[in-house]
């Protein structure tokens, strides 16, 4: 999390969030935001106001300005998927920022293994059985969000998509630019 409170995938020493288990991927190769908000299940205008408020901003490319394209890489719709399922079952966006700053300084090493827990008021983290029976031991209904299992989700909507380079995204806008100037 950034100083302002909103989500980064990479931690304080520019490391990814996410890093085991996941696709490596080309740096300058990513996701437009279209394909992303399909990817993470929420709606384009959604995505929209996440990086405008600085909830979470595409890693690869971040819009700069009239016809440029945002590009997000896998780990920014993993997050942005994980943030979706929380808002869901009711976790405030203070308590999911809370959670993923949490994340990073937990240093989980094996995303797939990682399970994260809520009462719907606070947001637990749970890497074996022991400690979800503990959480469950204190008489509060828990639920539970398998990583792994989102990323699978997030990898198998994502292969029928292509993704994008900052080059063709380059073009592309070279080109609506020359369409304009007639």
């Amino acid at each position: 999390m950034s100083d302002q409170g909103t989500f980064d995938v990479n931690d304080a020493d520019g490391d990814l969030l996410f890093t085991d288990g996941l696709p490596s991927t080309d740096p300058s190769v990513g996701y437009r935001g279209t394909s992303a908000a399909t990817a993470a299940g929420i709606s384009y205008r959604q995505l929209d106001y996440w990086d405008r408020t600085g909830l979470l901003q595409p890693s690869v490319r971040g819009a700069t300005g009239s016809g440029t394209q945002r590009l997000y890489a896998f780990r920014d719709i993993l997050v942005l998927k994980l943030v979706k399922r929380l808002l869901d079952t009711g976790v405030s966006l203070q308590q999911i920022r809370i959670a993923i700053n949490q994340l990073r300084k937990s240093g989980i090493n094996d995303l797939a293994k990682t399970t994260l827990m809520s009462d719907g008021a606070k947001v637990y983290l749970c890497n074996s059985n022991e400690e979800v029976i503990d959480l469950l031991g204190r008489g509060q209904g828990v639920f539970g969000i398998a990583v792994g299992l989102v990323l699978r989700e997030v990898e198998a909507t994502l292969s029928t998509i292509v993704p994008s380079s900052i080059e063709e995204l380059d073009d592309l806008s070279a080109r609506r630019q020359a369409k304009k100037a007639i």
